[in-house]
């Protein structure tokens, strides 16, 4: 792929190769914000960035520009099968499982099967109950939080944050009770990333096809179930494939969503009254976080259907391009009013979720939400005098420039009794 770019424009001295930014470091994890500052001065709204392997690729973290490529399909599909860059990437390339390959799933399609998966999809997360699964939260809740709040200190990501929405994921799947801690333990093996995630893959696909021969031999008004009653018949394969996708995409951006808004309310004194179980104070706090702290920082991808011109640069076709959703959220063209205030207090016009056809869909946006809610809310009222118990400047956030958690947040609150809630 060509990368022009646009040095010294401001200077008015001729267009200069851009150099390569590496997508890796500390900086993406520890001090984002200022980075992407930096990017936009240095580069623009278009980045040429470098990923492992020296496999190159575009960062979009203009508002506008990345607007532009999320609502234009045509131009950049989210097709992989496009990519340019096939013939340099290896087997064992690290961040393969997430830029996939092309497969009959909803994540990993594009145009007519894309829609064809979605059709099925979307009514199916729908017709999801938001009573009964705000319930369900509130009891998954209690029982999680039974298990701590008896020692005064717990760790809310391990504890808390990381398995509320996989448990609630696994009751609106129809998964057995008792099967719920299993993909539970598979989930945030597959998150951690280390020795055994290959292994908790395998057992990933193998929970959906047995969850899913279940399915099949019972009545049921579960996900699942909605999805083989649907007027078109898919294998066997692309209902697993889709359960694997709905899940995935669920699990973890839930979790931080939690976790970032808990560790938000806990280090600034604007959502103090949240701790006095002050309910608006936490639909404050899941907003911020959502422009501020955005649990998925970078999205892959679009590839380029054809050339053509994005900010100042020329993009080939097949070159693939990084959504820089947290980044576009920060970018000052869109963020700012006339008096330096910034713009999204109530403001949904952000892109935790993306945008466009290829967009998380409606159903999901809001199931996350009444986790997350619901979560947070049950939280604060048992636990309501909750506090860090390491100071806020030592938290860690996962390695990563492409997510946004924290590795664990250790807190510490006078200890309650259990309220002994049963499902």
């Amino acid at each position: 792929m060509t990368r022009p770019g646009n040095a010294a424009r401001a200077a008015g001295c001729p267009v200069q190769p851009q150099a390569a930014v590496p997508l890796s470091g500390p900086r993406f994890h520890t001090d984002p914000h200022r980075l992407y500052a930096e990017m936009r001065r240095d580069n623009g709204p278009v980045v040429a960035v470098e990923l492992p392997g020296g496999v190159p690729a575009w960062l979009v973290i203009g508002y506008r520009e990345l607007h532009q490529v999320t609502s234009d399909p045509d131009l950049f599909p989210r097709d992989v099968g496009l990519w340019n860059q096939w013939p340099n990437i290896p087997e064992d390339w690290p961040l393969l499982p997430m830029v996939g390959r092309p497969m009959p799933s909803i994540y990993f399609s594009a145009g007519a099967e894309h829609r064809r998966h979605l059709a099925m999809v979307e009514p199916a997360l729908e017709a999801v109950d938001p009573f009964a699964l705000r319930r369900t939260c509130e009891l998954l809740a209690d029982r999680l939080i039974d298990g701590f709040c008896g020692r005064g200190e717990a760790d809310l990501v391990a504890e808390y944050a990381e398995p509320l929405p996989v448990l609630a994921l696994a009751w609106m799947l129809g998964f057995p009770d008792e099967d719920g801690g299993r993909l539970a333990w598979t989930m945030k093996t597959l998150a951690d990333g280390g020795a055994d995630a290959q292994a908790a893959y395998l057992a990933f696909g193998e929970q959906m096809q047995n969850l899913l021969a279940l399915a099949k031999s019972r009545r049921g008004d579960d996900l699942v179930a909605r999805l083989l009653t649907h007027h078109e018949r898919f294998s066997d394969e692309e209902y697993v494939l889709d359960l694997m996708a709905i899940t995935a995409a669920g699990h973890l951006p839930t979790a931080d969503w939690i976790g970032n808004s808990v560790r938000l309310m806990l280090t600034e004194d604007r959502f103090a009254a949240a701790l006095g179980a002050g309910r608006h104070s936490i639909g404050q706090a899941m907003n911020e976080v959502l422009w501020e702290d955005t649990p998925t920082q970078i999205l892959a991808g679009r590839w380029a259907a054809r050339d053509t011109r994005l900010g100042d640069e020329t993009i080939r076709a097949g070159d693939m391009l990084l959504l820089g959703l947290a980044a576009a959220n920060a970018d000052p063209h869109v963020r700012q009013h006339a008096d330096g205030d910034p713009t999204h207090a109530g403001n949904n016009a952000h892109f935790a979720f993306s945008h466009g056809e290829y967009r998380c869909p409606y159903p999901a946006q809001q199931i996350a939400e009444i986790i997350a809610r619901t979560g947070l809310e049950v939280l604060l009222d048992r636990l309501p005098d909750l506090d860090l118990a390491v100071p806020a400047g030592s938290l860690v956030r996962r390695q990563s420039a492409f997510l946004r958690g924290m590795t664990a947040l250790p807190v510490h609150f006078t200890p309650v009794p259990a309220v002994g809630g049963i499902l």
